[in-house]
C-alpha cells in the first residue's frame, strides 16, 4: 500500500514537545514506522516545520512532502489553495490518506480512499466555551470531514457516540484508543528541585496540566481551591492557632481563550499567593513537575480521550478527574471522580483527597495498573489493521 499520512498537527516534531493532535500525530506515525517496513507512506508536513526536525521519519519507505506551499501560502485564497494541495495529493497515486485531525482538511476535489481521526467534539457539547468564530469555522469544517470519510477513527467510545449523535457517523467509524508517553513510566525525579524552584513552588501542590480555557473548568477549579484553602485553614486552626495553609495549586498549559483573566479571578478569590501559573511547559521538565506533584486535578467539562490522566498513571500519580464519559472510560476504577459543575462538593473532594493519604496510595497502584493496558506500539497496529480493511 501507498499510505498518505496528514500531519501538518505537527508544528513542533521534537520527542515529548508536540500536544493535543500532534501528540497523536507523532506518536502514531513513530510507531507505525517501527512496525511496518513494507508499506509506503507519504508524509504530508506543514510548511513551517525544518527539515532537519523530521529526518527521523525519513526511512527508506518514506517520502516527506511541505504543504501547503509556503511560495503561495500568504497570497492564495483557501479554495486556490486546496485546489493545489489536491494536485499534489493526485500526483503521489495514494492508496489511503489519513487525516489525523480534522482541522487538518482533505480537499473536497480528492477521489481517494480516506480516514479521519476525531479526538475531540467539545465545540458541539459545549459551544459556550469556545468563540463564536472558532465554532462556526470548526462546525463547518467537522461536517465536510466526516462527509469526506471513508472511515472514522475514534479515540474513545465516547467520541463515537457523539459522532453517531451528532453526524449520525456511527457505522463507519471505530474505536482506536491513543496512548501515553512511557518517559512517564520512569522513576528518576532528577532535576525537580530546580525545575520547582524556578517556578516558585515551595512544598506541596496540586497540578493542573492543560491549556487553560473555558472547557477545562479552570474558574470553578480556582473557586474550589479558595474554598478548599479557607476550610483547611479551619479545621487546622481548631489545634494550632498559628497554622499556615502549605498548599500551592500548580497551572501547567499553554494560554487558551479567556486565559487572561484567571489570573485576576484568582487575585479577587484571595488566592494569588498559592496560585502559579506556570505557561507551556514541554520536554525533559514536564516529567518532575508530575511526579513531585500530591495528586492532579482535571476538572473538565469534556474530554474526547484524556493522555494527560493516562500520564499522570503512568507517573505513579493519583488523580482527581470529572465525572465524564471519556473520563470514566480511560480511567476505569483508577481515578477519584468529582462533580466538575458543584465548586462546593469539589472543594470538598480536594480536602479529602488531601487529607485521606491510603486512598491516594491505593488509586496510584490501580492507576499504574491501568496504564498498562494502553500504548503507542498497540494505537499503530490498531491503525495499520483498518488501513488494510479499507484497502482489502
Amino acid at each position: 500500500m501507498r499510505i498518505g499520512i496528514d500531519a501538518r498537527t505537527i508544528l513542533n516534531p521534537k520527542e515529548g514537545e508536540a500536544i493535543g493532535a500532534g501528540h497523536y500525530t507523532y506518536q502514531l506515525l513513530k510507531n507505525i514506522l517501527e512496525i511496518d517496513r513494507e508499506n509506503e507512506y507519504v508524509i504530508f508536513f506543514d510548511f513551517r516545520v525544518r527539515e532537519k526536525d523530521v529526518r527521523k521519519f525519513t526511512l527508506p519507505n518514506t517520502k516527506i512532502i511541505f504543504y501547503p506551499f509556503s511560495d503561495y501560502y500568504k497570497y492564495l485564497p483557501g479554495a486556490y489553495n486546496e485546489v493545489l494541495t489536491a494536485s499534489t495529493l493526485a500526483k503521489e497515486k495514494l492508496d489511503l490518506l489519513h487525516s489525523t485531525s480534522p482541522s487538518s482538511r482533505i480537499p473536497t476535489t480528492y477521489k481517494g480512499k480516506t480516514i479521519v481521526t476525531f479526538h475531540n467534539l467539545s465545540i458541539y457539547k459545549i459551544p459556550e466555551c469556545y468563540p463564536r468564530a472558532r465554532f462556526l469555522r470548526n462546525k463547518i469544517s467537522y461536517q465536510m470531514m466526516v462527509n469526506k470519510a471513508d472511515k472514522i477513527i475514534a479515540v474513545s467510545e465516547s467520541i463515537k457516540k457523539d459522532l453517531e449523535e451528532i453526524f449520525g457517523a456511527g457505522d463507519k467509524t471505530e474505536v482506536v484508543y491513543g496512548g501515553f508517553d512511557k518517559r512517564f513510566l520512569e522513576d528518576s525525579e532528577s532535576g525537580s528541585e530546580r525545575v520547582l524552584g524556578k517556578l516558585g513552588i515551595e512544598g506541596k501542590y496540586i497540578l493542573f496540566l492543560g491549556t487553560l480555557e473555558p472547557s477545562k473548568n479552570i474558574t470553578r477549579m480556582l473557586e474550589a481551591f479558595a474554598l478548599f484553602k479557607k476550610k483547611t485553614i479551619s479545621l487546622n486552626r481548631k489545634e494550632n492557632k498559628n497554622y499556615k495553609f502549605d498548599y500551592q495549586l500548580l497551572l501547567v498549559g499553554k494560554k487558551g481563550w479567556l486565559a487572561g483573566e484567571y489570573p485576576q479571578i484568582a487575585e479577587d478569590l484571595g488566592i494569588e499567593k498559592e496560585v502559579v501559573f506556570a505557561g507551556y511547559i514541554i520536554g525533559d521538565e514536564i516529567l518532575p513537575i508530575l511526579k513531585k506533584a500530591e495528586f492532579l486535578l482535571l476538572p473538565s467539562l469534556y474530554e474526547g480521550f484524556g493522555t494527560t490522566v493516562l500520564e499522570a498513571f503512568g507517573a505513579g500519580i493519583p488523580t482527581m478527574i470529572s465525572d465524564i464519559p471519556s473520563l470514566r472510560e480511560i480511567s476505569g476504577e483508577a481515578g477519584y471522580f468529582i462533580n466538575p459543575i458543584n465548586t462546593e462538593e469539589m472543594s470538598e473532594a480536594i480536602l479529602k483527597f488531601s487529607q485521606d493519604s491510603d486512598l491516594r496510595r491505593e488509586l496510584r497502584e490501580r492507576g499504574l495498573k491501568r496504564a498498562e493496558d494502553f500504548s503507542w506500539e498497540k494505537t499503530a497496529r490498531e491503525t495499520l489493521k483498518i488501513y488494510k480493511k479499507l484497502i482489502a
